[in-house]
């Protein structure tokens, strides 16, 4: 349940109510609770092996070439990354990999997957979208996006049969690597600890372009998280609008809370986002979202959405007797990809 308080870190498991309005699902084109996985996360400065990707039939090739001048696809440039497979779904298999930043210094987990249109052979030129996914809580030997309780990739493979949504290439990073909430890294260059923004924002899209073809420029690239996740996607896209176009915080919070920004006061106002919002920067647009069931979160949240300066673009969304549950975000899935599918760049081939 959602604190009184800045911090709303805990994705909990419970039924889910109503899902979003029908409404919204107008906007696009035609065209967590602790969960199962216990990979282990690496701090800066170490290294770890991934296995390999050659049994998983979705390894990515390295081809080493570049668009030609006004192209919209990005081909791989290399080098490719050792690719395990963490787990399967009926909509393809998650994988995992370590992804140590060259601008960071940082060394993490990530987990991949990749639509089932990417390694059709009509597709073998094409580009996809980008969606950077964030989850609730310390997300430390954990993720909500790759286990069963948020079936995302399940939903945007029906979606897209269905004409509703891109598909989408699904990066999901560690967040942290303890599990002390009190002193999380906030998605942030915090002084003195592993540089996350750097890593999240730059070093990752990075490793996505090295490995993978993707659209050109910023276009196709979004990001989104619930709880905690909220907090860094809302974060991230305000900080660095030349990487993302669109975000979509669920449930989130605006306010750095970690312990570690203590005598950093400096750098904590320049990765608040209830100060970015304001400041008419980053020309990016949101769809923010809080459960109507719990009016502290819903007050949190539009007060946030007020402050927004162009070229900010925020929508804000209200699920009727919602509750900050993880149940309660799976709801939210379908709707917030047709949103995504209306504000990024589809696939797309020269």
């Amino acid at each position: 349940m959602l604190r009184q308080s800045s911090r709303s870190r805990a994705v909990l498991s419970g039924a889910a109510v109503l899902a979003l309005a029908a409404s919204l699902a107008a906007c696009g084109s035609s065209g967590g609770g602790k969960g199962d996985h216990t990979a282990a996360n690496t701090p800066a400065g170490s290294s770890s092996s991934a296995g390999s990707p050659s049994a998983t039939g979705a390894t990515p090739s390295a081809t080493g070439t570049t668009p030609a001048a006004g192209g919209k696809v990005l081909m791989p440039t290399g080098p490719a990354a050792s690719l395990s497979k963490a787990r399967d779904t009926a909509a393809g298999p998650i994988m995992l990999t370590t992804v140590t930043g060259a601008k960071s210094g940082v060394s993490g987990k990530v987990w991949v997957w990749l639509p089932p249109e990417y390694n059709d052979p009509k597709f073998a030129k094409t580009g996809f979208p980008v969606l950077t996914l964030f989850a609730g809580g310390q997300s430390n030997g954990y993720n909500t996006w790759t286990d069963n309780q948020l079936p995302i990739q399940e939903e945007n493979a029906k979606l897209v049969k269905e004409g509703k949504s891109h598909p989408f290439i699904m990066v999901m990073p560690v967040q942290n690597f303890n599990s002390d909430e009190k002193n999380a890294l906030d998605c942030s260059d915090i002084p003195g600890q592993p540089k996350m923004a750097t890593w999240m924002a730059e070093d990752i899209p990075d490793f996505v372009r090295a490995n993978f073809r993707t659209v050109k420029g910023r276009d196709g690239w979004g990001v989104m998280g619930a709880s905690t996740g909220g907090f860094c996607s809302a974060k991230l896209a305000l900080q660095y609008p030349q990487v993302y176009k669109a975000a979509v915080p669920i449930d989130g919070y605006f306010i750095p809370d970690s312990l570690l920004w203590k005598g950093h006061d400096a750098e904590k106002s320049a990765n608040n986002p209830d100060l970015l919002v304001a400041q008419g920067k980053a020309d990016v647009s949101m769809l923010v979202t809080a459960g109507g069931a719990n009016p502290y979160e819903t007050k949190v949240v539009k007060s946030w959405v007020e402050k927004a300066v162009p070229p900010v673009s925020l929508e804000y969304h209200e699920q009727a007797g919602g509750k900050h549950l993880t149940s309660d975000f799976k709801k939210m899935i379908p709707d917030t990809l047709v949103w995504l599918t209306a504000h990024l760049a589809g696939p797309a081939g020269d």
